[in-house]
């Protein structure tokens, strides 16, 4: 939840905990597989290629990057972002006890910064990546940061994205509609993949993190909310697209 004007914005540290919870335990782990082979698709192991996640989270999507690119065959510069302090305290604090990870690394393998995509802490034209993973693009400061030819990674929920949570904790959902991309003026769409599972949670704290998680948490009725509470399992669409923008 991006509560700009607020003295402590973005997620809140409860919403942080679900977070990291829910995606550790690999519910999301289809979506993280689809943006490292993106990513890999893009990477050589002759240069450094550097990467920033606006809206990181608790570093989740990050982490399996660094996993899947082996942390040594390709050269990756890491940063993570997020307005909310709670997330890059969290995303910090796992990055240093990653498996994998011995006593021998001494320098860290991110680095992890509070702040916000519209105003992003970076130098013009000297990222080759950007990720912007269920967050707030800004497109003219993605520009801005991306060098010609940088990518940026977008991934959006799709029109069935947990509808069957929606239609317990809702009285009433829109109809599904198809989303196109959106062609942001400073790049050129390049491809866009849909991503479509169903998952089921076989138990309420999974539940109940799944909602806490989310911007529903804050947008349903109290009714809605002790719904969701009552349930012990519940089958799940994950629904998302990603699409890779070119910066011109």
């Amino acid at each position: 939840m991006q509560k700009k004007r607020s003295a402590d914005p973005g997620d809140s540290k409860m919403m942080v905990s679900a977070r990291q919870r829910f995606l550790n335990a690999a519910h999301y782990r289809p979506i993280a597989d689809t943006v490292c082979r993106a990513v890999l698709a893009e990477l050589t192991t002759d240069i450094t290629a550097n990467y920033l996640d606006a809206g990181c989270g608790e570093g989740y999507y990050l982490r399996q990057l660094r996993t899947a690119t082996g942390g040594e065959e390709h050269s990756l510069a890491l940063m993570g972002l997020d307005i909310s302090k709670w997330a890059i305290l969290s995303a910090a604090k796992q990055a240093t006890t990653m498996s994998g990870l011995t006593t021998a690394t001494t320098a860290p393998w991110a680095n992890w910064v509070v702040g916000s995509n519209a105003n992003l802490p970076v130098l013009s034209n000297t990222l080759d990546g950007l990720l912007c993973i269920f967050g707030f693009p800004v497109y003219n400061e993605f520009a801005r940061v991306l060098k010609p030819g940088g990518i940026l990674y977008q991934m959006d929920a799709g029109p069935d994205h947990l509808r069957e949570l929606r239609d317990i904790i809702y009285p009433r959902v829109r109809p599904a509609r198809t989303l196109e991309p959106q062609q942001p003026a400073e790049f050129t769409h390049r491809s866009s993949e849909s991503i479509r599972y169903r998952h089921t949670l076989t138990d309420a704290a999974a539940i109940a993190d799944l909602l806490a998680m989310t911007p529903h948490l804050y947008r349903t009725s109290a009714e809605g909310r002790a719904k969701a509470s009552a349930l012990t399992a519940l089958e799940i669409t994950v629904d998302a697209i990603l699409s890779r923008f070119e910066r011109h």
